[in-house]
C-alpha cells in the first residue's frame, strides 16, 4: 500500500493550508465516500480459509527513504517477537473467518497499540477496507474540516477524539486528512 496522499498542501509549518493538493481534485468534486481514520499500526492480513496465515506490518522509512520519497512498504510480523506482540493480540481478537482468501490492510488497534487513543478495552483489527465507518456530511473545504474536526469525536470510539479522515474513490484512491494536520487555534 502507497501512502496515502494529505488533501491539503502544507505551509513552512507543515501545517496544511488551504490549497488542496494535486492528484487530489476528487475529494474536492464530492467523490468517494468519507470514512474514519483510526489511529493504530498499519498491518496488513492474508486471509486463506477463513484463517490469519500471514501478518505484515508497515515499515516506516527511513531519513534517507523518506528524502526520496520512497515508501518501502511491509515487512513479515513474526509471533516470537515481543515487538510484533500486540499485533497479534489485535489480529488474534479479530473475526476474520467469513472474509474471502486475499489480503486485507486494516490498523491493529486497543490496548498497547499507539497509546490507545480510542480507550478500547480490547485489541482487534479496524477492516476498513471491509467495514468502515462511515463520516456524514462532510464538508469538503479547508473551513468546514478545520471546523468538523474542532469538535469531532470517534464515531468507532465515541467519547474519544478521532484521528481524522480517509476519503476511498470506487476506483481505489484514497486521501486523508487528519485532525493534526490543521493549524493550531
Amino acid at each position: 500500500m502507497n501512502k496515502i496522499e494529505t488533501i491539503f498542501d502544507r505551509g513552512d509549518d507543515f501545517r496544511v493550508i488551504d490549497k488542496p493538493r494535486a492528484g487530489t481534485e476528487w475529494v474536492f468534486a464530492g467523490e468517494g465516500m468519507a470514512t474514519e481514520k483510526i489511529d493504530g499500526t498499519n498491518i496488513r492480513i492474508t486471509v486463506s480459509g477463513g484463517k490469519a496465515v500471514e501478518v505484515e506490518k508497515r515499515r516506516n522509512p527511513d531519513r534517507e527513504e523518506k528524502a526520496r520519497g520512497e515508501e518501502p512498504g511491509y515487512v513479515s510480523a513474526h509471533r516470537d517477537d515481543p515487538s510484533d506482540k500486540h499485533i497479534f493480540r489485535a489480529v488474534d481478537g479479530t473475526d476474520v473467518q467469513t472474509l474471502s482468501d486475499g489480503i486485507y490492510p486494516c490498523e491493529a488497534i486497543g490496548p498497547k497499540i499507539q497509546g490507545n487513543p480510542l480507550n478500547l478495552l480490547f485489541p482487534r483489527c479496524y477492516m476498513f477496507t471491509v467495514s468502515p465507518i462511515l463520516v456524514p456530511n462532510v464538508l469538503r473545504t479547508y473551513n468546514g474540516l478545520r471546523e468538523l474536526f474542532a469538535n469531532f469525536d470517534s464515531i468507532y470510539s465515541p467519547g474519544n477524539k478521532t484521528e481524522g479522515i480517509v476519503f476511498h474513490h470506487p476506483d481505489g484512491r484514497m486521501a486523508k486528512i487528519k485532525v493534526k494536520d490543521f493549524p493550531k487555534g
